[in-house]
């Protein structure tokens, strides 16, 4: 990737969370929800960050768009007037012309729309706090964009409650689109919806990239929804990526054995074939004590002594992969059936 296709580059961030204890609330420790995470996305392209729960995917995308604080590292991203600016190190004043070229997908489309509202107000509130104070102007700008995500116009002055899930989500789309972001951050934005629902979603998001350019950081636990909306993938343990591959060759030859186990619950569509599981033993580790050398070693079957004392960095090689595990070369490890 050149530095012009890049628009989102993230380097060695990080996210704690102090511990207070005592009467004076003193700072005895610290949760490292994201410790040293790095990767970049280019314009048009899918980035999905996936792991476990409580693995730091949220904390990363709240960070990315400063909706909190980061302890550390760079956020660079190129604005639409092609300058890289690090949203990290900006001020609120600063933050608030920037916020229109990044936006938001939430998780639950029944929580993240405001009932008192109606679908107008909703989806024109983001033009008239960024200055669009002209109503007719705002309102052919909802309907276009009604239209983009495929919903009737009678809609318009409609409250919240009056739709389904998957209109909902709709709606939280059109209002991501309303200022034309370059980068949208979309946080497990079809786990809440039926499956035949999934399926409308992920390709309107599909239609609108092609359509509109739009990069994608994809939040998600749902690796058959990742495998089909992304270009590629990072995958996160404990605060940290563990790998990132583009989507095919993951799916198909992970590096990382905590990949490999993820890989083995992903259900595969032919009773001819049958994935072999990989249950993992013991318990995600604690953020705020992680175990020394290598965070998964307590649950992976493939770990050494080298593993138990040692950290392994994250090791990019010439085929756009990266892998922080000691035996990346020497495993050969099971991707998905078929």
């Amino acid at each position: 990737m050149t530095t012009e296709q890049i628009v989102l580059s993230v380097e060695g961030l990080k996210k704690y969370f102090p511990i207070r204890r005592g009467l004076l609330r003193r700072v005895v420790g610290n949760v490292k929800a994201v410790d040293d995470v790095s990767f970049k996305i280019a314009r048009g392209e899918t980035l999905s960050l996936v792991g476990e729960s409580g693995c730091g995917k949220t904390t990363t995308s709240r960070c990315i768009l400063r909706a909190i604080r980061p302890t550390a590292g760079a956020i660079q991203f190129r604005t639409d007037e092609s300058r890289n600016v690090n949203v990290a190190d900006m001020t609120r004043t600063e933050l608030r012309p920037l916020r229109r070229q990044m936006q938001m997908i939430f998780q639950d489309p029944y929580s993240s729309l405001n009932p008192r509202m109606t679908i107008a107000d909703i989806i024109g509130e983001p033009l008239l706090v960024n200055g669009m104070g002209d109503l007719t102007a705002r309102r052919l700008r909802v309907a276009e964009l009604l239209d983009v995500v495929q919903l009737p116009l009678a809609y318009m002055n409609r409250f919240p409650h009056a739709f389904s899930g998957g209109q909902r989500q709709r709606i939280g789309i059109a209002r991501a689109l309303a200022l034309n972001p370059a980068l949208i951050v979309a946080d497990e934005p079809v786990s809440a919806l039926d499956v035949s629902v999934q399926a409308q979603i992920i390709n309107l998001m599909l239609d609108l990239q092609d359509r509109l350019g739009l990069s994608y950081l994809f939040v998600a636990h749902d690796l058959s929804v990742v495998k089909h909306v992304s270009h590629r993938v990072a995958v996160m343990y404990v605060g940290r990526i563990v790998e990132v591959a583009p989507t095919a060759a993951l799916f198909r030859s992970p590096k990382h054995p905590y990949t490999e186990a993820l890989l083995s619950a992903v259900p595969v569509p032919d009773p001819r074939q049958r994935a072999r599981r990989i249950v993992l033993e013991g318990e995600v580790a604690d953020p705020a004590r992680p175990p020394p050398g290598c965070a998964f070693h307590p649950r992976c079957r493939y770990a050494i002594e080298r593993c138990r004392v040692e950290a392994p960095p994250l090791v990019e090689s010439e085929d756009g992969r990266a892998v922080a595990c000691h035996r990346a070369e020497e495993l050969d490890l099971s991707g998905v059936v078929g």
